[in-house]
């Protein structure tokens, strides 16, 4: 008699953390566990698919663990991501962090490690790997399975902008704190009748500004796919300010907005390996150019303002109720198609219901953005910089969320 091997699973968050990514981790393992499969949790994504030294002892390896249902049970109610996360693309490695064991062997300035992400997957001995990120992750999770690695993604980002998808884990709490944070940040901008401009997560997308203002969170937003205008947006704040009995308007503003003309604003030139500059500062641009041009709309008279950059209280704490369900889903859908042989797949929202599409929906633009974006002539009204809130009827929960 002969016995079977027991069938291992790999699962990895990467890119940035979100609340929703550990009860993913939890509802997969405590699935597969019981169930009879062999679980390993990668640690710190494809930075820990890498790093793997295959020339050590699996009890030796800090880039790797196995996970348990004691190792997990807990964790579903706590935000951030239990395996942490990186930036990392394995085929895109600098010089500087190919990992210590293999600088004998990749010696150029910008490296492809997709070998030695073969080796240490096979070392693992993984039968399905579950990478759990955004575009940028998943692209690389496609990369891998072209190579021949089974895949089953799960789509994740607070900016709601992964293809293929009307829901990523994170963005519901995203919103939910984009709302909460704005309504106690008014008291302040009431008290001085100021303008109050907040920053928000969004390179690409205007969805993390856009829904929380369908929300009630702001008068005006602006975001990446529609270029503003600074003069109408200070008239249309002056209106809102004047409108208001509290005498003071709120306006929420995508990292990645542009003004007519103008560029992307980031913090830095430095790049991550996806090629990506830290965005940062148009709130700050569009708070002084308010305040600047505040007079000519305001009877001469200058407004002050609050600036306030969200960042990552919205993407700290524990997880709302849709990322606390949503992932639990996600990380069972995903068990289901292993247990059907099926891989090269996204676990996905579609219509309003739970499906797959195959993971090569994870596609970018020759820009290397992702592809999916605001419908701006459906859902922007590109003169008021509002949300459109007409002829709904078959639209998604979240509204602009499904892929034209």
């Amino acid at each position: 008699m002969t016995t079977q091997r027991k069938k291992t699973i790999g699962i990895l968050t990467g890119g940035g953390d979100v609340p929703g990514l550990n009860p993913a981790i939890r509802a997969t393992t405590l699935r597969a566990v019981r169930e009879g499969y062999r679980v390993i949790g990668i640690k710190n994504g494809w930075k820990g698919v890498i790093s793997i030294d295959p020339s050590k002892p699996f009890e030796e390896q800090e880039y790797c663990i196995e996970l348990n249902e004691k190792a997990v049970t807990r964790i579903g109610r706590t935000g951030g991501t239990f395996l942490h996360s990186s930036r990392t693309k394995a085929d895109k490695v600098a010089l500087k962090d190919v990992p210590e064991h293999l600088k004998g062997e990749y010696k150029d300035e910008i490296n492809d490690l997709t070998p030695a992400a073969l080796e240490n997957i096979k070392y693992l001995g993984l039968d399905y790997l579950i990478p759990v990120g955004g575009d940028d992750t998943l692209s690389y999770g496609f990369r891998l399975h072209k190579e021949g690695v089974k895949i089953i993604a799960i789509p994740k980002t607070m900016d709601g902008d992964v293809p293929g998808t009307e829901y990523c884990i994170g963005f519901s709490t995203c919103v939910t704190r984009t709302i909460e944070l704005t309504h106690e940040l008014r008291t302040c901008a009431g008290s001085h009748e100021r303008f109050l401009v907040l920053e928000v997560f969004g390179r690409n997308a205007g969805f993390s500004a856009l829904l929380p203002t369908v929300g009630g969170a702001a008068d005006r937003c602006v975001i990446p796919e529609h270029p503003f205008d600074m003069e109408h947006l200070t008239a249309l704040m002056v209106e809102d300010r004047n409108n208001n009995p509290s005498k003071y308007s709120v306006v929420l503003v995508s990292e990645g907005a542009k003004m007519i003309g103008g560029t992307e604003v980031f913090e830095s030139e430095e790049t991550d390996s996806f090629g990506h500059k830290k965005l940062g500062g148009i709130g700050e641009v569009v708070g002084s150019r308010l305040k600047k041009y505040s007079p000519k709309f305001n009877n001469g008279k200058e407004i002050n303002i609050i600036n306030q950059k969200l960042g990552y209280l919205v993407r700290s704490g524990q997880p709302d109720a849709l990322d606390s369900i949503v992932p639990t889903a996600y990380g069972n859908l995903a068990l289901d198609l292993i247990a059907q042989g099926i891989s090269g797949q996204m676990v996905c929202i579609r219509d309003g219901k739970y499906d797959h599409v195959s993971i090569e929906a994870v596609r970018k633009d020759e820009k290397g953005e992702s592809i999916k974006k605001v419908n701006v002539a459906k859902f922007y009204d590109t003169n008021r910089y509002r949300p459109i809130y007409q002829n709904l009827m078959g639209d998604p929960l979240l509204i602009m969320t499904r892929d034209e």
